[in-house]
């Protein structure tokens, strides 16, 4: 029906149009369609009984005019011109003006056509127009047998009533059901991008868990090997120590090849790079966020490095997002037995349960604060979060410390 299909243009001032601004095509909507369809139908079984009651050839023709026309406009639901749409909806109402005056027992044509004023017309707009057709049935009701009776004037009034408040209550429901379906596409988003983080981190441990075991294995078996070559080469004849000589250039090349691959491993933030230098640019990368080193810095473990780069990639995502603050600040501090992660914000905040998979105050899950808490905790250590609606966000990290070599 053109009516539905223009709604999305309707004015800011019709609370129907409003709600189906950015409503789906009806077909795309099975319960749209049906209810699209049951008005049309009641429309022309209306049309005809009001006919079928007058007698009057003139009557026919005109019903006959009125029911072409409403065809046209439900035909034409494709064409989405506003103007097009009023005039239709002009046309429709003049037609069932004139009809209703020539037999008054089309009336009741009336109510189907409640709806479309109501779904077409701004709220004021269109509750002047139901009064206004209502009046006419009125009206036309006194000319009938009997003259103007209550339940004459109660029976028309009762009826535009009921389409306003069935129209507006629709209107709720489609916007809670709206509600609903975007709060369900946000959650598969978040789940989606919890999956891939889940993703991310399990390929990331098993790229150090690979490094390590290279490490610690082959490429100390290598190490060995080259040194005990060149320790052997003293005590042989020339042509002996010419192959342990082949055999330790062999080795210390694979050494070389070892390493180079156990240095690919290494997340590209931190290859070739210390974790202050690491943390210094990721909150380059954002405006209004100052990065702080505390303590003299020292050699902690890949999965330390990583877990504390994650989290503060996670916290300044989730400020640049969510936060709207004015200033940020990122603080790195070495300690005897201790390495601790600050991340700060003045932005709005937020009330945090501290459940897993806990709400935002807008409804929304935060699974992104579960994700960094589960990646702290699996290392030994704290995550915590402490935020005030209005006055920003503080998250603090805690790790034992995992020194392997002072620099």
């Amino acid at each position: 029906m053109s009516s539905s299909a223009d709604i999305s243009d309707s004015t800011s001032g019709s609370a129907l149009g409003s709600a189906f601004r950015s409503a789906p095509h009806p077909s795309r909507m099975p319960a749209l369609h049906v209810l699209l369809l049951g008005l049309h139908g009641l429309f022309y079984a209306l049309l005809l009984v009001g006919l079928a009651g007058s007698g009057r050839p003139v009557a026919w023709l005109v019903g006959a005019a009125l029911a072409a026309v409403y065809a046209l406009g439900v035909a034409g639901h494709a064409d989405t011109r506003r103007a097009n749409s009023l005039w239709w909806l002009a046309a429709v109402v003049a037609l069932w003006a004139a009809l209703v005056v020539i037999s008054p027992t089309t009336a009741w044509v009336v109510f189907p056509l409640y709806f479309l004023v109501l779904h077409l017309l701004p709220r004021p707009w269109s509750l002047i127009a139901v009064a206004a057709m209502t009046a006419t049935v009125v009206a036309t009701q006194a000319t009938t047998s009997g003259g103007l009776t209550v339940a004459k004037v109660v029976g028309p009034c009762a009826g535009a009533i009921v389409a306003v408040l069935t129209a507006y209550g629709y209107v709720g429901m489609y916007r809670e059901s709206r509600r609903r379906q975007r709060l369900l596409e946000e959650l598969v988003r978040a789940q989606a991008e919890l999956a891939a983080t889940q993703r991310e981190a399990g390929r990331l441990a098993e790229r150090q868990r690979l490094a390590r075991e290279i490490h610690d294995t082959l490429a100390q078996g290598l190490s060995s090997i080259v040194l005990l070559a060149r320790g052997a080469e003293s005590g042989l004849p020339e042509e002996s120590a010419a192959r342990v000589r082949e055999i330790g250039q062999t080795a210390s090349a694979n050494l070389a090849e070892a390493r180079r691959f156990v240095a690919g491993l290494t997340p590209p933030a931190l290859d070739g790079s210390t974790l202050a230098e690491a943390l210094r640019r990721v909150a380059a990368g954002y405006p209004r966020v100052e990065f702080r080193l505390d303590g003299e810095p020292y050699t902690v473990s890949m999965e330390t490095e990583v877990a504390l780069l994650r989290t503060t990639q996670e916290a300044l995502a989730n400020v640049e997002r969510h936060a709207g603050a004015a200033h940020a600040a990122v603080t790195l501090a070495y300690h005897d037995d201790q390495v601790t992660l600050d991340v700060f914000d003045d932005g709005a905040g937020f009330e945090d349960t501290g459940s897993e998979g806990a709400a935002r105050d807008d409804g929304r899950p935060r699974f992104g604060l579960h994700g960094m808490r589960e990646r702290i905790a699996e290392l030994g250590g704290t995550l915590t979060i402490e935020s005030v609606l209005g006055e920003g966000t503080a998250v603090a990290v805690a790790l034992p410390m995992r020194r392997e070599a002072i620099r």
